[in-house]
């Protein structure tokens, strides 16, 4: 029965590790985007997107991260599926979904430090690797085949063009409003 209890706490947390992750990067486009205002302006948006930031990353997205794995390798262990391929391949995508949290965190403390090195339109490419990796882990837990996930991995290649097509046609839109 703990099983089915851990798999329950697993999900909620996988959701709001992804709402997390998924908002930062929102707000990273937000706060790049104060850069156009006055002064005044920018400096008191730049404020609040910068505790908005801490508040989330520190308050959901990192404790999120945490319980997510450890109920994961509890999973892991208690279901036996260290055994399954398809897991091992799983395992691969969130070890790049950490690495993907971690340079949120390294972007983080550039926004901190008021150093925005990144564009808006970089910022919101960034914020579709998320939507990527979200993608590939759930088809590949629900399929849990190898031959079902390169037709689902197929898919994601599709689902990356689109996605990018979608961002440089938002920002020609954008540009075209704005003159």
């Amino acid at each position: 029965m703990w099983l089915l209890y851990t798999k329950a706490l697993h999900i909620v947390f996988v959701v709001t590790w992804f709402a997390g992750l998924f908002y930062i990067v929102r707000l990273f486009v937000y706060h790049k985007e104060t850069e156009r205002c006055e002064p005044p302006v920018r400096e008191a948006m730049a404020d609040q997107f910068k505790l908005m930031q801490r508040r989330l990353w520190y308050g959901i997205t990192w404790p999120s991260m945490v319980v997510t794995l450890l109920t994961g390798f509890a999973l892991l262990y208690g279901f036996g599926y260290w055994r399954e391929p398809w897991m091992w391949v799983k395992l691969g995508f969130v070890v790049g979904l950490c690495g993907y949290h971690l340079s949120c965190g390294r972007i983080i403390r550039h926004f901190q430090r008021d150093d925005l090195v990144y564009t808006s339109t970089q910022l919101r490419m960034w914020n579709e690797v998320a939507t990527l990796f979200l993608v590939a882990i759930v088809f590949l837990v629900v399929l849990k085949s190898a031959v079902d996930f390169l037709w689902g991995l197929l898919g994601l290649v599709i689902l990356t063009g689109v996605l990018v097509l979608a961002i440089r046609i938002y920002r020609t839109m954008r540009k075209n409003t704005t003159r």
